[in-house]
């Protein structure tokens, strides 16, 4: 049991680093600047990977503590889901994104424009930097199936540990 979930933990940990190498090569090969949604996106992949760490030293002498740990990284790939999912609105113009993350505000005088622009991120939530030729999705459209994908691995990990353990 415990080298499975030692498996089960380097999956998670493995998807995430994937997942993160993947946006800091889009940021820093490829100069696609992330906007704060972006960044956001990637919180989730950090904490899974420390719940994988968890998961995969607890695994000998505390399996059932490695399975919630499987169990909350499914609810934290979860939430990066939800999080895409709003960026996917953002991007697509169904809803308003966050302040600052979206077109800068125009009014005022020029010296004041040019203030906001300077002080700006540089990235906006409302545009697409990138998409897939073939099918138009972004990055974040992307993580929601990716994260959607990795959350029912983890749940249906802990299901069948907690089926087991009741038989």
């Amino acid at each position: 049991m415990a080298q499975l979930l030692q498996k089960i933990a380097l999956i998670i940990i493995g998807s995430s680093v994937l997942a993160l190498a993947g946006a800091f090569t889009a940021q820093y090969v490829f100069d696609l600047a992330p906007c704060k949604l972006c960044i956001w996106q990637r919180w989730p992949f950090a904490i899974a990977i420390v719940l994988g760490l968890l998961a995969f030293a607890l695994s000998k002498k505390k399996p059932a503590f490695s399975v919630a740990a499987i169990g909350v990284s499914g609810l934290t790939f979860l939430a990066n889901a939800g999080i895409a999912i709003f960026h996917t609105g953002v991007e697509r113009k169904w809803w308003a994104g966050l302040q600052g993350c979206s077109a800068p505000d125009l009014s005022g005088s020029v010296d004041d424009l040019l203030e906001r622009i300077q002080n700006s991120n540089g990235a906006r939530c409302d545009e697409i930097p990138w998409a897939d030729p073939i099918f138009g999705l972004s990055m974040a459209n992307y993580n929601i199936l990716y994260c959607l994908l990795l959350a029912v691995f983890c749940f249906a990990v802990v299901t069948s540990f907690t089926r087991q353990s009741r038989a």
